[in-house]
């Protein structure tokens, strides 16, 4: 159902450089001050204990804000298509995804 507030908002093209590389990331670390929030997007590489920060994005709280917001909206269309994500939990994401290998079970 469309929302009425939609219509009041102007498209916007966005010009993405051809020669942009996307990044891939698995570790966000944020710090903040009062007036901005910092993004340090990260890829983390098992048994290297230093992540490597690929990008750094700086937002204003209101956009901070609102990227939380369309985030939540996204994640709940994702989840409506896809099924659940699961989250593990008991431990952080990082210590499931990059654990040191176990031995085999007898």
């Amino acid at each position: 159902m469309d929302n009425p507030e939609n219509k009041n908002l102007k498209k916007i093209k966005l010009d993405i450089p051809s020669d942009l590389e996307p990044l891939y990331s698995n570790q966000v670390l944020i710090a903040h001050t009062p007036s901005e929030l910092v993004f340090n997007f990260a890829q983390m590489v098992p048994g290297n204990p230093s992540p490597k920060v690929k990008a750094q994005i700086m937002m204003s709280p209101l956009g901070a804000k609102l990227l939380y917001r369309a985030l939540g909206e996204n994640l709940s269309k994702f989840e409506s298509a896809f099924g659940e994500i699961n989250v593990p939990g008991g431990s952080s994401l990082a210590d499931h995804l990059f654990r040191p290998p176990q031995p085999p079970k007898k």
